[in-house]
């Protein structure tokens, strides 16, 4: 942009604003979070100059700052980016909206990693209501919200709950995307890891041999989630011919 911004017709503004948002992700892709930054600072003067503070875009370029801060692991600069973004989403678009759950989903993943399990499980069940009323309890995004819950109890080494929620997850992958997909698979795997740490090695073979399956079919042979399994597969046999030896 040659123009000032002051003095620059508001469509040219919005245009250059999405140019500036695909480098920026170009940026993001190659790691070069300084020049994202800097390019999405300008796409943030731009909307709010344009658009305003309360714009479902603004709060766009507010999560996207936040989301950038959560890559380099600047937990806090992104827990105030998506705070932001959020009371933007609540107040415009509505506190049942999915952009206000995906919201709370990334805010909880910050606290799951700082090892809040306490803040991220209730932020994850807050995003969880909301997905469920909206989009069904058979929507992709709802699974992934099951998955993220049974996650965090499994952090807790609540491999009970871990597993009922891994379940639940798994027969909305199974129906909605199909048994031979990798989101599927990883769900297998989730629930492999739950009962090998539980000592249940015929049950983690069995799990672990599934997604197996499905990672040489979708990824091959050589894909380090595949060699991952291989590996986990490896280490349940070892464990299994301990104990019978003991």
């Amino acid at each position: 942009m040659t123009q000032s911004i002051d003095y620059t017709p508001n469509n040219q503004l919005l245009a250059a604003a999405s140019t500036l948002s695909n480098i920026s992700q170009l940026y993001v892709d190659c790691a070069d979070y300084d020049n994202a930054i800097r390019l999405i600072e300008q796409i943030k003067k731009i909307r709010e100059k344009v658009l305003g503070k309360e714009h479902p875009d603004t709060a766009n370029t507010y999560n996207n700052i936040a989301l950038i801060y959560d890559e380099q692991g600047k937990y806090t600069q992104a827990i105030d980016w998506y705070n932001k973004a959020l009371t933007v989403r609540e107040k415009v678009l509505g506190k049942e909206h999915p952009d206000t759950a995906n919201t709370y989903n990334n805010i909880a993943e910050i606290y799951y990693r700082q090892g809040d399990y306490a803040k991220s499980l209730q932020l994850y069940t807050k995003a969880l209501s909301i997905f469920e009323k909206v989009l069904g309890k058979e929507h992709p995004d709802t699974a992934n919200t099951y998955n993220n819950i049974a996650t965090v109890y499994d952090s807790q080494g609540q491999y009970e709950k871990a597993l009922k929620w891994y379940f639940k997850a798994l027969t909305i992958y199974e129906k909605v995307i199909g048994k031979e997909q990798t989101d599927t698979a990883n769900i297998y795997n989730n629930i492999a890891l739950i009962y090998s740490k539980q000592g249940e090695y015929v049950m983690a073979l069995d799990w672990y041999f599934q997604a197996l399956a499905t990672r040489e079919s979708k990824l091959g042979k050589e894909h380090p989630d595949t060699a991952n399994t291989y590996n986990n597969i490896a280490l349940i046999i070892l464990c299994w011919m301990i104990m019978l030896k003991q």
